[in-house]
Protein backbone atom coordinates (compact mmCIF):
# COMPACT_ATOMS: atom_id res chain seq x y z
CA UNK A 1 0.00 0.00 0.00
CA UNK A 2 2.85 2.41 0.81
CA UNK A 3 4.21 1.99 -2.73
CA UNK A 4 0.99 3.40 -4.13
CA UNK A 5 1.42 6.61 -2.12
CA UNK A 6 5.13 6.83 -2.95
CA UNK A 7 4.44 6.31 -6.65
CA UNK A 8 1.76 9.01 -6.77
CA UNK A 9 3.85 11.58 -4.87
CA UNK A 10 6.87 10.80 -7.08
CA UNK A 11 4.72 11.37 -10.19
CA UNK A 12 3.47 14.73 -8.93
CA UNK A 13 7.01 15.84 -8.00
CA UNK A 14 8.18 14.84 -11.48
CA UNK A 15 5.40 16.94 -13.02
CA UNK A 16 6.36 19.94 -10.89
CA UNK A 17 10.04 19.47 -11.73
CA UNK A 18 9.15 19.38 -15.43
CA UNK A 19 7.15 22.58 -15.01
CA UNK A 20 9.74 24.64 -13.14
CA UNK A 21 12.98 22.96 -14.23
CA UNK A 22 12.29 22.52 -17.95
CA UNK A 23 9.26 24.39 -19.26
CA UNK A 24 9.60 27.53 -17.11
CA UNK A 25 13.25 27.76 -16.11
CA UNK A 26 13.43 31.46 -16.92
CA UNK A 27 11.11 34.14 -15.60
CA UNK A 28 8.50 34.96 -18.22
CA UNK A 29 4.94 36.13 -18.60
CA UNK A 30 2.50 33.21 -18.96
CA UNK A 31 0.12 34.08 -21.78
CA UNK A 32 -3.50 32.91 -21.91
CA UNK A 33 -2.90 30.43 -24.76
CA UNK A 34 -0.19 28.49 -22.94
CA UNK A 35 -2.12 28.66 -19.67
CA UNK A 36 -5.19 27.13 -21.34
CA UNK A 37 -3.08 24.38 -22.93
CA UNK A 38 -1.45 23.47 -19.60
CA UNK A 39 -4.81 23.66 -17.81
CA UNK A 40 -6.38 21.31 -20.38
CA UNK A 41 -3.39 18.97 -19.97
CA UNK A 42 -3.85 18.91 -16.16
CA UNK A 43 -7.57 18.26 -16.55
CA UNK A 44 -6.78 15.43 -18.97
CA UNK A 45 -4.38 13.94 -16.44
CA UNK A 46 -7.12 13.97 -13.79
CA UNK A 47 -9.54 12.20 -16.13
CA UNK A 48 -6.91 9.64 -17.09
CA UNK A 49 -6.17 9.06 -13.42
CA UNK A 50 -9.86 8.36 -12.77
CA UNK A 51 -9.57 5.48 -15.27
CA UNK A 52 -6.46 4.27 -13.45
CA UNK A 53 -8.36 4.49 -10.14
CA UNK A 54 -11.02 2.19 -11.60
CA UNK A 55 -8.51 -0.57 -12.32
CA UNK A 56 -6.60 -0.03 -9.06
CA UNK A 57 -9.70 -0.53 -6.92
CA UNK A 58 -11.28 -3.17 -9.16
CA UNK A 59 -8.14 -5.33 -9.26
CA UNK A 60 -6.90 -4.33 -5.74
CA UNK A 61 -3.44 -3.23 -6.85
CA UNK A 62 -1.03 -2.96 -3.91
CA UNK A 63 -3.89 -4.12 -1.69
CA UNK A 64 -5.96 -1.01 -2.39
CA UNK A 65 -9.65 -1.45 -1.60
CA UNK A 66 -9.01 -4.49 0.59
CA UNK A 67 -9.75 -4.84 4.29
CA UNK A 68 -6.32 -3.61 5.40
CA UNK A 69 -6.51 -0.54 3.17
CA UNK A 70 -10.08 0.44 3.99
CA UNK A 71 -9.48 0.05 7.72
CA UNK A 72 -7.29 3.16 7.50
CA UNK A 73 -10.19 5.17 6.14
CA UNK A 74 -13.19 3.98 8.13
CA UNK A 75 -14.09 2.79 11.61
CA UNK A 76 -16.57 0.31 10.13
CA UNK A 77 -15.59 -3.38 10.07
CA UNK A 78 -15.02 -5.13 6.76
CA UNK A 79 -15.23 -8.78 5.80
CA UNK A 80 -12.75 -10.44 3.45
CA UNK A 81 -14.38 -12.64 0.79
CA UNK A 82 -12.53 -13.91 -2.22
CA UNK A 83 -9.82 -11.23 -1.93
CA UNK A 84 -12.31 -8.35 -2.11
CA UNK A 85 -13.43 -6.08 0.69
CA UNK A 86 -17.14 -6.45 1.50
CA UNK A 87 -18.38 -3.79 3.92
CA UNK A 88 -20.51 -5.16 6.71
CA UNK A 89 -22.47 -1.95 7.04
CA UNK A 90 -22.16 -0.83 3.43
CA UNK A 91 -20.55 2.52 4.24
CA UNK A 92 -21.70 4.76 1.35
CA UNK A 93 -18.62 6.99 1.69
CA UNK A 94 -16.18 4.17 0.94
CA UNK A 95 -15.78 2.61 -2.52
CA UNK A 96 -16.86 -1.01 -2.87
CA UNK A 97 -15.53 -1.46 -6.40
CA UNK A 98 -13.59 0.26 -9.15
CA UNK A 99 -16.60 2.09 -10.59
CA UNK A 100 -17.52 3.67 -7.26
CA UNK A 101 -13.90 4.64 -6.61
CA UNK A 102 -13.53 6.32 -10.02
CA UNK A 103 -16.78 8.26 -9.60
CA UNK A 104 -15.79 9.34 -6.07
CA UNK A 105 -12.39 10.56 -7.26
CA UNK A 106 -13.85 12.44 -10.23
CA UNK A 107 -16.60 14.02 -8.13
CA UNK A 108 -14.08 15.10 -5.50
CA UNK A 109 -11.88 16.60 -8.21
CA UNK A 110 -14.81 18.52 -9.71
CA UNK A 111 -15.69 19.93 -6.27
CA UNK A 112 -12.10 20.93 -5.50
CA UNK A 113 -11.59 22.45 -8.95
CA UNK A 114 -14.80 24.47 -8.74
CA UNK A 115 -14.08 25.73 -5.22
CA UNK A 116 -10.57 26.73 -6.33
CA UNK A 117 -12.14 29.27 -8.70
CA UNK A 118 -12.97 31.46 -5.71
CA UNK A 119 -9.32 31.16 -4.72
CA UNK A 120 -8.35 32.75 -8.05
CA UNK A 121 -10.07 35.99 -7.02
CA UNK A 122 -8.03 36.13 -3.82
CA UNK A 123 -4.74 35.33 -5.57
CA UNK A 124 -5.40 38.14 -8.05
CA UNK A 125 -6.01 40.58 -5.18
CA UNK A 126 -2.80 39.50 -3.39
CA UNK A 127 -0.60 39.82 -6.48
CA UNK A 128 -2.12 43.20 -7.35
CA UNK A 129 -1.72 44.47 -3.77
CA UNK A 130 2.03 43.74 -3.76
CA UNK A 131 2.44 44.79 -7.39
CA UNK A 132 4.13 41.52 -8.38
CA UNK A 133 5.49 41.81 -11.95
CA UNK A 134 3.78 39.40 -14.33
CA UNK A 135 6.99 37.53 -15.15
CA UNK A 136 7.54 36.62 -11.46
CA UNK A 137 3.99 35.48 -10.73
CA UNK A 138 4.55 31.95 -12.04
CA UNK A 139 7.42 31.31 -9.61
CA UNK A 140 5.63 32.50 -6.49
CA UNK A 141 2.50 30.51 -7.42
CA UNK A 142 4.62 27.42 -8.09
CA UNK A 143 6.14 27.46 -4.60
CA UNK A 144 2.77 28.37 -3.16
CA UNK A 145 1.38 25.18 -4.68
CA UNK A 146 4.29 23.15 -3.30
CA UNK A 147 3.48 24.39 0.20
CA UNK A 148 -0.24 23.81 -0.35
CA UNK A 149 0.39 20.17 -1.29
CA UNK A 150 2.28 19.54 1.95
CA UNK A 151 -0.25 21.34 4.16
CA UNK A 152 -3.26 19.70 2.54
CA UNK A 153 -1.65 16.29 2.89
CA UNK A 154 -1.27 16.90 6.62
CA UNK A 155 -4.82 18.26 6.96
CA UNK A 156 -6.32 15.35 5.03
CA UNK A 157 -4.42 12.88 7.23
CA UNK A 158 -5.73 14.58 10.36
CA UNK A 159 -9.27 14.72 8.97
CA UNK A 160 -9.25 11.02 8.09
CA UNK A 161 -7.90 10.14 11.52
CA UNK A 162 -10.60 12.21 13.24
CA UNK A 163 -13.40 10.62 11.21
CA UNK A 164 -11.92 7.17 11.88
CA UNK A 165 -11.71 7.74 15.64
CA UNK A 166 -14.75 9.97 16.21
CA UNK A 167 -17.61 9.13 13.89
CA UNK A 168 -19.57 12.24 14.95
CA UNK A 169 -16.89 14.51 13.43
CA UNK A 170 -18.61 14.06 10.09
CA UNK A 171 -21.52 16.13 11.44
CA UNK A 172 -19.06 18.89 12.40
CA UNK A 173 -17.58 18.87 8.89
CA UNK A 174 -21.07 19.02 7.38
CA UNK A 175 -22.05 21.93 9.61
CA UNK A 176 -18.80 23.71 8.69
CA UNK A 177 -19.70 23.43 5.01
CA UNK A 178 -23.14 24.88 5.62
CA UNK A 179 -21.66 27.79 7.59
CA UNK A 180 -19.17 28.40 4.77
CA UNK A 181 -22.02 28.46 2.25
CA UNK A 182 -23.88 31.04 4.34
CA UNK A 183 -20.74 33.14 4.73
CA UNK A 184 -20.08 33.02 0.99
CA UNK A 185 -23.69 34.03 0.34
CA UNK A 186 -23.49 37.04 2.65
CA UNK A 187 -20.00 38.14 1.57
CA UNK A 188 -20.08 39.70 -1.87
CA UNK A 189 -16.40 40.49 -2.26
CA UNK A 190 -13.33 38.51 -1.21
CA UNK A 191 -11.31 40.88 0.99
CA UNK A 192 -7.62 40.39 1.70
CA UNK A 193 -5.55 42.57 4.03
CA UNK A 194 -1.96 41.28 3.70
CA UNK A 195 -0.46 43.77 6.15
CA UNK A 196 -2.68 42.36 8.90
CA UNK A 197 -1.65 38.77 8.14
CA UNK A 198 0.04 37.27 11.26
CA UNK A 199 2.73 35.53 9.19
CA UNK A 200 3.59 38.77 7.41
CA UNK A 201 3.83 40.63 10.72
CA UNK A 202 6.07 37.91 12.18
CA UNK A 203 8.32 37.90 9.11
CA UNK A 204 8.71 41.69 9.29
CA UNK A 205 9.79 41.42 12.93
CA UNK A 206 12.39 38.72 12.26
CA UNK A 207 13.83 39.93 8.96
CA UNK A 208 14.30 43.30 7.29
CA UNK A 209 12.18 43.58 4.14
CA UNK A 210 13.41 45.18 0.93
CA UNK A 211 11.20 47.76 -0.76
CA UNK A 212 11.92 46.28 -4.19
CA UNK A 213 11.88 42.91 -5.92
CA UNK A 214 15.17 41.05 -6.32
CA UNK A 215 14.16 39.26 -9.48
CA UNK A 216 12.70 35.84 -8.61
CA UNK A 217 14.54 35.67 -5.29
CA UNK A 218 12.73 35.32 -1.98
CA UNK A 219 15.81 36.25 0.08
CA UNK A 220 18.63 38.75 -0.30
CA UNK A 221 21.12 40.60 1.92
CA UNK A 222 21.13 44.12 3.30
CA UNK A 223 24.42 45.28 4.87
CA UNK A 224 25.50 41.65 5.21
CA UNK A 225 22.28 40.63 6.97
CA UNK A 226 19.78 38.22 5.45
CA UNK A 227 16.62 40.00 4.34
CA UNK A 228 13.40 38.97 2.63
CA UNK A 229 11.91 40.42 -0.52
CA UNK A 230 8.25 41.37 -1.11
CA UNK A 231 7.97 38.17 -3.17
CA UNK A 232 8.46 36.12 0.00
CA UNK A 233 5.72 38.09 1.75
CA UNK A 234 3.44 37.28 -1.18
CA UNK A 235 4.27 33.59 -0.73
CA UNK A 236 3.40 33.75 2.97
CA UNK A 237 0.02 35.38 2.29
CA UNK A 238 -0.84 32.87 -0.45
CA UNK A 239 0.08 29.93 1.80
CA UNK A 240 -1.94 31.22 4.73
CA UNK A 241 -5.02 31.96 2.63
CA UNK A 242 -4.82 28.48 1.10
CA UNK A 243 -5.08 27.01 4.61
CA UNK A 244 -8.35 28.90 5.05
CA UNK A 245 -9.64 27.62 1.72
CA UNK A 246 -8.55 24.08 2.62
CA UNK A 247 -10.64 24.22 5.81
CA UNK A 248 -13.66 24.66 3.52
CA UNK A 249 -12.76 22.44 0.60
CA UNK A 250 -11.30 19.35 2.28
CA UNK A 251 -14.48 18.57 4.28
CA UNK A 252 -16.39 18.94 1.00
CA UNK A 253 -14.50 15.97 -0.46
CA UNK A 254 -14.92 13.97 2.76
CA UNK A 255 -18.65 14.37 2.07
CA UNK A 256 -18.08 12.32 -1.08
CA UNK A 257 -15.64 9.72 0.26
CA UNK A 258 -13.78 8.82 3.45
CA UNK A 259 -11.03 7.11 1.47
CA UNK A 260 -7.87 9.16 2.26
CA UNK A 261 -6.19 8.25 -1.02
CA UNK A 262 -9.12 9.50 -3.10
CA UNK A 263 -9.44 12.66 -1.00
CA UNK A 264 -5.72 13.42 -1.32
CA UNK A 265 -5.38 12.67 -5.03
CA UNK A 266 -8.48 14.68 -5.99
CA UNK A 267 -7.10 17.63 -3.99
CA UNK A 268 -3.65 17.33 -5.59
CA UNK A 269 -4.95 17.30 -9.16
CA UNK A 270 -7.13 20.35 -8.44
CA UNK A 271 -4.20 22.25 -6.89
CA UNK A 272 -1.92 21.20 -9.75
CA UNK A 273 -4.26 23.00 -12.14
CA UNK A 274 -4.80 26.09 -9.97
CA UNK A 275 -1.83 28.08 -11.28
CA UNK A 276 -2.75 27.52 -14.94
CA UNK A 277 -6.38 28.41 -14.25
CA UNK A 278 -5.24 31.64 -12.63
CA UNK A 279 -3.29 32.76 -15.70
CA UNK A 280 -6.11 31.63 -17.99
CA UNK A 281 -9.11 33.01 -16.10
CA UNK A 282 -7.99 35.79 -13.74
CA UNK A 283 -8.72 38.49 -16.30
CA UNK A 284 -12.21 37.26 -17.19
CA UNK A 285 -13.52 35.91 -13.88
CA UNK A 286 -15.66 39.04 -13.46
CA UNK A 287 -17.75 37.81 -16.40
CA UNK A 288 -18.88 34.79 -14.35
CA UNK A 289 -20.89 36.82 -11.87
CA UNK A 290 -23.25 34.00 -10.87
CA UNK A 291 -20.59 31.33 -10.43
CA UNK A 292 -20.14 32.25 -6.78
CA UNK A 293 -23.83 31.61 -6.18
CA UNK A 294 -23.40 28.19 -7.77
CA UNK A 295 -20.57 27.47 -5.33
CA UNK A 296 -22.88 28.43 -2.46
CA UNK A 297 -25.37 25.77 -3.57
CA UNK A 298 -22.58 23.22 -4.11
CA UNK A 299 -21.28 23.72 -0.56
CA UNK A 300 -24.79 23.58 0.83
CA UNK A 301 -25.56 20.36 -1.05
CA UNK A 302 -22.37 18.53 0.00
CA UNK A 303 -22.84 19.76 3.59
CA UNK A 304 -26.33 18.25 3.72
CA UNK A 305 -25.03 15.07 2.06
CA UNK A 306 -22.36 14.76 4.72
CA UNK A 307 -24.77 15.25 7.61
CA UNK A 308 -27.19 12.66 6.17
CA UNK A 309 -24.50 10.13 5.23
CA UNK A 310 -25.10 7.98 8.35
CA UNK A 311 -28.85 7.89 7.81
CA UNK A 312 -29.55 8.31 4.10
CA UNK A 313 -27.34 7.37 1.15
CA UNK A 314 -27.20 9.94 -1.65
CA UNK A 315 -25.48 8.09 -4.52
CA UNK A 316 -22.18 9.62 -5.63
CA UNK A 317 -23.21 9.56 -9.29
CA UNK A 318 -26.33 11.56 -8.39
CA UNK A 319 -24.14 13.99 -6.42
CA UNK A 320 -21.86 14.43 -9.43
CA UNK A 321 -24.86 15.23 -11.63
CA UNK A 322 -26.23 17.74 -9.10
CA UNK A 323 -22.87 19.48 -8.66
CA UNK A 324 -22.23 19.61 -12.41
CA UNK A 325 -25.74 20.96 -12.99
CA UNK A 326 -25.33 23.70 -10.38
CA UNK A 327 -22.04 24.84 -11.89
CA UNK A 328 -23.44 24.72 -15.42
CA UNK A 329 -26.43 26.87 -14.43
CA UNK A 330 -24.09 29.45 -12.88
CA UNK A 331 -21.87 29.58 -15.98
CA UNK A 332 -24.77 29.80 -18.44
CA UNK A 333 -26.57 32.46 -16.38
CA UNK A 334 -23.35 34.50 -16.19
CA UNK A 335 -22.74 34.28 -19.94
CA UNK A 336 -26.36 35.25 -20.67
CA UNK A 337 -26.12 38.27 -18.33
CA UNK A 338 -22.82 39.35 -19.89
CA UNK A 339 -24.29 39.07 -23.39
CA UNK A 340 -27.31 41.09 -22.29
CA UNK A 341 -25.04 43.82 -20.88
CA UNK A 342 -23.07 43.96 -24.12
CA UNK A 343 -26.25 44.43 -26.13
CA UNK A 344 -27.45 47.15 -23.74
CA UNK A 345 -24.18 49.12 -23.78
CA UNK A 346 -24.37 50.28 -27.45
CA UNK A 347 -28.01 51.21 -27.00
CA UNK A 348 -27.22 53.33 -23.95
CA UNK A 349 -24.28 54.96 -25.73
CA UNK A 350 -26.49 55.82 -28.70
CA UNK A 351 -29.14 57.45 -26.50
CA UNK A 352 -26.68 59.92 -24.95
CA UNK A 353 -26.89 63.49 -26.33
Amino acid sequence: MIWMWIGFVAFILAMLALDLGVLNRKAKVIDTKHALIWSAFCAGLAMAFSVLVYFMYEQHWFGIGTEEFQRAGSALMTLQRGGAAIHEHGDPLLPHNGHEAAVMFFTGWVIEQSLSLDNIFVIAVILAYFGVPAKYQHRVLFWGIMGALVMRGIMIGLGAALIHRFNWVIYVFGGLLLLTAVKMLLTRESSVEPDRNPLVRLARRIFPVTTYFEGEHFFTRIDGRRAITPLFLVLLVIESTDVLFAVDSIPAVFAITKDPFLVFTSNVFAILNLRSLYFALAGIMDKFRYLKMSLVFVLGFVGIKMILSHHFDIPTLFSLGMIGGMLLVGVLASLAADRRDQRASPAEAGSEP
